[in-house]
């Protein structure tokens, strides 16, 4: 009798008010420090499948610097640029297409509640990690799946591996005899001129056609974020 009269007294349900509301208000809180954090800060990815081979493989798990509004991306001058050549990203093609803002919330809640390792977009296939080969205004050309770039105001071209920073190993697969040039992905490409805030983007398996070579080359603004660790496995943990 004295249990059933506390569930229905005033001050029960208002204690119990006060709690609901106190939880949804710490929720609250940590969910936009969350987006906050992830917008410009850090996040943590998957990596789903072997188009990166060697140097990265199905369930490795990276984090990503998220960098730079979109005022300064939107800029012909490539200084500005959070990324460079040779530099593993992130690509949301879906930026390409207009999502609701209910879905976009959504999504976000369950990416808060899994530590970003689930998205509710993610079937649509619109997340690649990627390399970045070309920035705006480069000539790019590739010959037996090694491309060449020719920088904006520069007479002559040198390869991808003499324009990253860091060194990187694709894999460069063995084509038959009859595989020749006239064959679509023979592993040579006419070379094509990178407009402003135009970039090209590559899998480390040539093999694997899944990026610029089909899409053409993406916007800038299509680059959400740079890979800088990779902290699983820990055992070849490596900072990019």
């Amino acid at each position: 009798m004295f249990d059933k009269w506390t569930q229905y007294s005033y001050a029960e349900q208002k204690k119990q008010r006060h709690r609901l509301l106190k939880f949804i208000f710490v929720f609250l809180i940590l969910y936009i420090l969350f987006n906050c954090f992830n917008a410009f800060l850090f996040s943590s990815w998957v990596v789903e499948n072997n188009t990166m081979q060697p140097g990265l493989s199905s369930g490795d798990r990276l984090i990503f610097t998220s960098f730079s509004p979109p005022w300064i991306r939107d800029k012909s001058d490539n200084n500005n640029l959070m990324f460079k050549r040779g530099s593993i990203v992130l690509v949301d093609m879906g930026r390409q297409k207009e999502k609701k803002i209910p879905l976009k919330i959504l999504d976000g809640i369950v990416r808060f509640f899994t530590l970003q390792t689930v998205s509710i977009f993610s079937g649509e296939g619109q997340y690649y990690i990627k390399r970045v080969i070309g920035l705006p205004g480069d000539e790019i050309s590739m010959s037996n799946y090694v491309f060449k770039v020719r920088t904006a105001g520069s007479s002559y071209s040198l390869t991808e591996y003499e324009l990253s920073e860091k060194p990187y190993l694709p894999f460069i697969p063995q084509t038959s005899d009859l595989w020749n040039e006239q064959l679509p992905f023979s592993g040579s490409m006419d070379a094509i001129l990178l407009g402003p805030g135009e970039c090209f983007v590559i899998s480390d398996d040539r093999s694997n056609t899944n990026d610029s070579r089909t899409w053409g080359s993406v916007k800038v603004s299509s680059i959400t974020s740079r890979a800088v660790l990779k902290f699983w496995p820990v055992l070849k943990m490596e900072l990019f």
